[in-house]
């Protein structure tokens, strides 16, 4: 049968469809010859190899060729099956007279555009990659290779669209916001800056200021996600701009889910004979809370409704949850300990 299509896929002689686009992403990814610049030649001849297969067995018409007359029935000079002559096919070309056929196995690089969107995923890493569109390094975060973008389009359909142009993997940024800002909502300006393609096809650099408006309540983690903000390219769908919230660290007040925490440091006096607690809320307000019971260790006083706002609805909101710290004294006198035997004896 001279070559085997079948093995040089990966795949069983009962292959459908979907496992021959799936093998044929596996190793045109892994043979493209711009993504092996140390063996060129050997993946040239490999990627040409796994093109060649594809278009073969894709093809019912040429794979009922092939599994009937091998390699040579497609690319020597033999009847196509049920062919009277080379009328049969329009892949059937350059024969020599009636009753002949020949097989010409198109460009890869053409097929690989045509399964991919694109002819050349790895530009500016290789031979003909047109170095002038990859000013200013890849456009994709992460590098080329091993990230979103291929994990994606070669490695599974998740995200695969086999007609059209991929989309760059989200790039994220970390926005640290004070417990201040997330307790009473603000809007934030970013600058960021992207190329963008001009009416004539060519990149240029521009500023642009994205504006986030922070709602009250929103926590730790929550995505602010600005769509295909990211470089423009040629086949490219950009990527988005994602913004994630994180929390500055507070002087006073630590969050825990809706719920603000604070610790008092009070003495051993002040938690057996009363202690009043005064707070600026993280809107400026002035609290006041006098505690009338005898805090011991592991006592915590809870004041409704003093937390942070509930993002879903911010009316409302969590407690506010006051902890202490009570300092004991390293040592006492033998007065002191007879006045606190007279006072606490039971």
């Amino acid at each position: 049968m001279g070559v085997d299509y079948y093995k040089i896929l990966q795949v069983d002689k009962s292959a459908k469809d979907d496992d021959l686009k799936k093998a044929y992403r596996k190793l045109a990814m892994k043979w493209h010859p711009d993504k092996n610049p140390n063996n060129k030649k050997e993946a040239e001849a490999k990627f040409k190899k796994i093109s060649e297969a594809y278009e073969v067995l894709s093809d019912p018409q040429k794979r009922a060729v092939y599994d009937q007359y091998g390699e040579e029935g497609l690319k020597g000079e033999m009847p196509p099956p049920g062919a009277g002559g080379a009328s049969g096919s329009s892949f059937f070309s350059g024969g020599d007279g009636p009753g002949t056929f020949r097989f010409n196995p198109r460009s890869p690089d053409d097929i690989f555009a045509e399964f991919f969107g694109f002819s050349n995923p790895f530009g500016g890493m290789g031979s003909g990659a047109g170095g002038a569109g990859m000013r200013g390094g890849p456009r994709f975060p992460g590098g080329m290779f091993g990230d979103d973008l291929f994990g994606s389009a070669f490695g599974g359909d998740r995200h695969m669209n086999s007609h059209g142009p991929q989309k760059a993997a989200p790039i994220e940024n970390r926005l640290p916001c004070s417990l201040e800002d997330l307790y009473k909502g603000t809007t934030k300006k970013m600058k960021i800056s992207r190329e963008i393609s001009d009416v004539s096809g060519k990149t240029v650099p521009v500023e642009e200021i994205l504006t986030i408006d922070l709602k009250p309540g929103w926590k730790k983690g929550t995505k602010i996600t600005f769509p295909e903000k990211g470089n423009e390219a040629p086949h490219v769908i950009p990527a988005d701009v994602v913004f994630i919230i994180d929390e500055k660290p507070h002087s006073v007040f630590m969050r825990e889910g809706n719920d603000l925490i604070t610790t008092q440091k009070i003495s051993l006096v002040e938690a057996l004979t009363g202690y009043t607690v005064h707070l600026t809320t993280l809107d400026g307000r002035s609290l006041t809370i006098p505690i009338n019971s005898i805090i011991h260790p592991g006592y915590e006083e809870v004041v409704p409704k003093e937390g942070m706002p509930i993002p879903k609805d911010p009316t409302k909101k969590g407690n506010l949850r006051i902890k202490f710290n009570i300092k004991f004294p390293l040592r006492l006198t033998s007065e002191q300990k007879t006045g606190i035997n007279k006072l606490l004896a039971p």
